[in-house]
Protein backbone atom coordinates (compact mmCIF):
# COMPACT_ATOMS: atom_id res chain seq x y z
CA UNK A 1 0.00 0.00 0.00
CA UNK A 2 1.39 3.37 -1.01
CA UNK A 3 1.94 6.16 1.49
CA UNK A 4 -0.69 8.91 1.50
CA UNK A 5 0.28 12.50 0.60
CA UNK A 6 2.30 14.46 3.16
CA UNK A 7 0.30 16.67 5.55
CA UNK A 8 1.34 19.65 7.62
CA UNK A 9 1.75 19.64 11.40
CA UNK A 10 -1.26 21.96 11.62
CA UNK A 11 -3.35 19.32 9.79
CA UNK A 12 -2.40 16.75 12.44
CA UNK A 13 -3.15 19.20 15.26
CA UNK A 14 -6.76 19.46 14.04
CA UNK A 15 -7.38 15.82 15.03
CA UNK A 16 -8.61 15.27 18.58
CA UNK A 17 -7.42 11.74 19.38
CA UNK A 18 -8.36 10.43 22.83
CA UNK A 19 -8.29 7.32 24.99
CA UNK A 20 -11.61 5.84 26.09
CA UNK A 21 -13.02 2.66 27.62
CA UNK A 22 -15.71 0.59 25.92
CA UNK A 23 -18.75 0.37 28.19
CA UNK A 24 -21.16 -1.45 25.86
CA UNK A 25 -21.11 -3.37 22.60
CA UNK A 26 -24.03 -4.82 20.66
CA UNK A 27 -24.63 -6.31 17.23
CA UNK A 28 -25.44 -3.74 14.55
CA UNK A 29 -27.95 -5.73 12.52
CA UNK A 30 -28.85 -2.91 10.09
CA UNK A 31 -25.25 -2.21 9.00
CA UNK A 32 -24.24 -3.31 5.49
CA UNK A 33 -21.05 -4.94 6.79
CA UNK A 34 -20.80 -6.95 10.03
CA UNK A 35 -20.37 -4.36 12.80
CA UNK A 36 -20.92 -3.58 16.44
CA UNK A 37 -22.55 -0.54 17.99
CA UNK A 38 -20.05 0.58 20.63
CA UNK A 39 -20.47 3.05 23.51
CA UNK A 40 -17.23 4.54 24.86
CA UNK A 41 -16.50 6.47 28.06
CA UNK A 42 -14.16 9.41 27.35
CA UNK A 43 -14.06 10.73 30.93
CA UNK A 44 -14.74 14.46 31.09
CA UNK A 45 -15.78 14.45 27.39
CA UNK A 46 -18.65 12.11 28.27
CA UNK A 47 -19.71 9.05 26.30
CA UNK A 48 -19.71 8.68 22.54
CA UNK A 49 -21.05 6.01 20.22
CA UNK A 50 -19.30 4.39 17.29
CA UNK A 51 -20.07 1.81 14.64
CA UNK A 52 -17.09 -0.49 14.33
CA UNK A 53 -16.36 -3.25 11.80
CA UNK A 54 -14.33 -5.29 14.29
CA UNK A 55 -16.35 -8.50 14.37
CA UNK A 56 -13.62 -10.63 12.74
CA UNK A 57 -11.26 -10.52 15.73
CA UNK A 58 -13.43 -9.45 18.69
CA UNK A 59 -16.47 -10.85 20.47
CA UNK A 60 -18.65 -8.05 21.82
CA UNK A 61 -18.46 -9.46 25.37
CA UNK A 62 -14.65 -9.26 25.31
CA UNK A 63 -14.70 -5.57 24.32
CA UNK A 64 -16.30 -4.35 27.56
CA UNK A 65 -13.63 -2.61 29.68
CA UNK A 66 -11.10 -2.44 26.82
CA UNK A 67 -9.37 0.90 26.38
CA UNK A 68 -9.28 2.15 22.80
CA UNK A 69 -7.91 5.10 20.86
CA UNK A 70 -10.38 7.16 18.82
CA UNK A 71 -10.76 10.39 16.91
CA UNK A 72 -13.52 12.30 18.71
CA UNK A 73 -13.91 15.48 16.65
CA UNK A 74 -15.29 14.18 13.36
CA UNK A 75 -18.88 15.23 12.61
CA UNK A 76 -21.53 12.61 13.37
CA UNK A 77 -21.94 10.06 10.58
CA UNK A 78 -25.25 8.32 10.00
CA UNK A 79 -24.97 4.61 9.32
CA UNK A 80 -28.42 3.09 8.76
CA UNK A 81 -30.44 4.18 11.82
CA UNK A 82 -27.37 4.92 13.98
CA UNK A 83 -25.21 8.03 14.42
CA UNK A 84 -21.51 7.30 14.88
CA UNK A 85 -19.86 10.06 16.95
CA UNK A 86 -16.21 8.97 16.87
CA UNK A 87 -13.82 6.76 14.92
CA UNK A 88 -12.11 3.90 16.74
CA UNK A 89 -8.59 3.54 15.34
CA UNK A 90 -7.16 0.20 14.29
CA UNK A 91 -4.72 -1.58 12.05
CA UNK A 92 -6.19 -2.86 8.77
CA UNK A 93 -4.87 -6.38 8.19
CA UNK A 94 -4.17 -8.14 4.91
CA UNK A 95 -7.69 -9.64 4.91
CA UNK A 96 -9.31 -6.32 5.95
CA UNK A 97 -9.66 -7.47 9.59
CA UNK A 98 -9.24 -4.66 12.12
CA UNK A 99 -6.95 -4.85 15.17
CA UNK A 100 -7.92 -2.12 17.64
CA UNK A 101 -5.24 0.34 18.76
CA UNK A 102 -4.94 0.43 22.54
CA UNK A 103 -2.56 1.27 25.37
CA UNK A 104 -0.15 -1.12 27.05
CA UNK A 105 -1.08 0.23 30.51
CA UNK A 106 -4.41 1.62 31.77
CA UNK A 107 -4.72 5.42 31.62
CA UNK A 108 -7.40 7.96 32.53
CA UNK A 109 -10.28 8.11 30.04
CA UNK A 110 -10.30 11.23 27.89
CA UNK A 111 -6.57 11.88 27.88
CA UNK A 112 -5.31 13.18 24.51
CA UNK A 113 -3.01 11.27 22.18
CA UNK A 114 -0.21 13.31 20.69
Amino acid sequence: MAMKPEISWSDFEKLDIRIGTIISASDFKRAKNPSYQIEIDFGELGTKKSSAQITDLYDKEDLIGKQIIAIVNFPKKQIANFFSECLILGVIGENKEITILSTTLPVKNGLPIG
